[in-house]
């Protein structure tokens, strides 16, 4: 049930310790609170688990797509990766939302397109990478799709630029006070809880990236490129292990440290047992953290 102060995507978190609740006066803006972080994660379970699961030749699941189902997992399990700040005030997202760029063609000057994905409860990663796939081969088209995010910014761009700057203050004062159209917000990966870059696809290691401040977005994922790296295994003997590293820039405020590093051990293990992923997000999975 809906409450005063609650906002159409999220319920107020109205128990918020005293050293959150100062955190988000001491570091007003999400930049302010950026933590970053870079870890080098084995995924030669997960190839051969992606290798099995393509041999069919029904579906093409990719290392991309594991990625957003280990994530959407993480976030399940990790619940307090779904709360943002906005206004000072801490809020608890209703849904997990993953976004990302789309590059229509790998060249310099073609456009991209926003596009953003709800994983349910009761998906797993088939079912992300069957929905998924043909979003994502709609959204290449050159010609507009009518995604309405793009729309919106096509029109946007028109504006003088006193207008402009007019126009952006009333979308922060929005913003701030949750009032943001929905129309807007639920298509701008700027409000979802992920953001994932893909920058393996254009053969590009993981980089930091930083927030914004505006909108509600308060992680962001790059992913580098696949490649084999020499290791010293559980019997002291060097072996080539597949390897991928990622970059994760968070809002600190929303959860500490520690609680940033167990779900982020848990990534790991779901790439280490990618079985796991074919369970639906909703089912427990026995993991000590």
């Amino acid at each position: 049930m809906r409450k005063w102060g609650d906002r159409y995507d999220a319920k107020r978190v109205r128990d918020i310790d005293g050293m959150h609740f100062y955190m988000a006066y001491l570091m007003p803006k999400r930049c302010d609170a950026e933590v970053y972080i870079n870890e080098k994660i084995d995924i030669t379970e997960l190839l051969e688990y992606i290798k099995e699961k393509n041999a069919s030749g029904e579906r093409k699941v990719t290392l991309f797509h594991c990625m957003i189902a280990a994530v959407a997992r993480t976030i399940k399990m990790r619940p307090l990766l779904n709360r943002y700040i906005s206004g000072k005030h801490y809020y608890m997202r209703d849904e997990i939302s993953m976004g990302f760029t789309i590059k229509k063609k790998f060249t310099d000057h073609s456009e991209e397109t926003l596009m953003i994905y709800r994983p349910k409860d009761n998906e797993s990663l088939i079912d992300i990478t069957d929905n998924l796939t043909p979003k994502v081969k709609e959204a290449k088209k050159e010609k507009d799709n009518g995604q309405s995010v793009d729309d919106i910014l096509n029109i946007v761009k028109k504006l003088p630029k006193p207008i402009m700057h007019i126009f952006m203050f009333f979308m922060r004062v929005m913003d701030n006070l949750g009032l943001m159209p929905k129309a807007f917000s639920s298509v701008d990966t700027n409000y979802c809880t992920v953001l994932l870059s893909n920058l393996g696809s254009i053969k590009c290691d993981a980089v930091y990236h930083h927030l914004n401040n505006f909108g509600t977005n308060g992680i962001v994922i790059t992913i580098g490129e696949m490649h084999k790296e020499v290791v010293l295994n559980d019997e002291n003997k060097l072996v080539a292990r597949d390897v991928v590293n990622i970059g994760a820039t968070l809002d600190e405020r929303i959860a500490d440290g520690f609680y940033f590093a167990r779900s982020l051990k848990l990534i790991k293990y779901l790439f280490k047992n990618p079985e796991l992923l074919d369970k639906a997000l909703e089912e427990e999975i026995d993991f000590e953290f």
